[in-house]
């Protein structure tokens, strides 16, 4: 049995029924974003696509009382970690073998407009069972048409960012957190770390951390709202060409940040609930 590669797919930003104010916030934190998608399952998206990973901002349609319903009552701000599949069926049925709770694929689609043509990008995702992850949704996701989704015409971003650097997330205790991700990538992609763990996950990193460590990083008035919720995902870290770029593009989108030991931080209430860093 052969356990899946480690690379990251895309985030998830959770804007619930407010897509139109999260679309605002991240164009002005300096992201280029795609034209409004529609799900078939009954959600809305907007992305920001980088070199191999990409930003996912989701909700639903405002008064909607049908489809993904279940976004309003997960967590508002990042609520997706998605890794790379180039086989579902295969993912699938090595983690089921490895004893990893997920469930079956399932696939969708959603139309994109290409070249003046409406097409339909089709995927499929394994997800973890309901209740397995406390602090948001963990999944593999299988593109089908990987040249509607990754187009040059999407990439270039006035912040200057080509990829994700880092995710985060607050837990309690970092080591039963991280154990997950052991089972899902092997031991060897597990870090201990100032703090908490490290998930080595390609070019980029998961980080699980107590809040206190979290803080000490990015500062305690930058981290998310916790709604009472003792482990959640946190924030994101976005590599950029140029740091100076990307105070130019805040500066522009007059959104404050501050810089912390050679990277720029964006409180958590300045983008919908999530800590943003920018580093080279």
């Amino acid at each position: 049995m052969v356990l899946p590669a480690a690379t990251l797919d895309h985030v998830v930003i959770n804007a619930r029924d407010d897509m139109d104010r999260a679309a605002d916030v991240y164009r002005r934190l300096g992201f280029t974003l795609t034209e409004r998608g529609y799900h078939s399952l009954g959600s809305v998206n907007h992305l920001a696509m980088f070199g191999t990973d990409y930003l996912e901002l989701i909700a639903i349609p405002k008064g909607a009382s049908s489809g993904r319903l279940d976004l309003l009552d997960y967590a508002f701000g990042l609520n997706g970690l998605v890794f790379g599949s180039e086989d579902s069926a295969a993912t699938y049925s090595a983690l089921h073998q490895a004893g990893v709770p997920v469930e079956p694929p399932l696939e969708f689609t959603r139309p994109v407009k290409v070249d003046g043509q409406t097409r339909d990008a089709r995927f499929r995702t394994v997800r973890m069972k309901t209740g397995v992850v406390p602090y948001g949704r963990v999944y593999y996701c299988h593109h089908f048409t990987r040249n509607l989704v990754w187009r040059d015409e999407w990439r270039s971003h006035d912040n200057g960012s080509v990829a994700v650097a880092r995710a985060t997330i607050v837990e309690p205790d970092p080591a039963t957190g991280a154990k997950l991700y052991a089972d899902m990538f092997g031991a060897d992609a597990v870090r201990q770390t100032e703090g908490g763990r490290a998930v080595i996950v390609g070019n980029s990193r998961l980080d699980i951390l107590t809040a206190e460590a979290l803080g000490a990083q990015v500062g305690r008035e930058a981290i998310p709202d916790a709604a009472g919720r003792l482990a959640y995902m946190a924030g994101l870290a976005f590599r950029t060409t140029s740091l100076a770029r990307a105070a130019a593009a805040l500066r522009r989108g007059s959104i404050p940040f501050v810089e912390r030991s050679g990277r720029l931080v964006v409180a958590a209430r300045e983008a919908i609930n999530a800590v943003i860093e920018f580093v080279e």
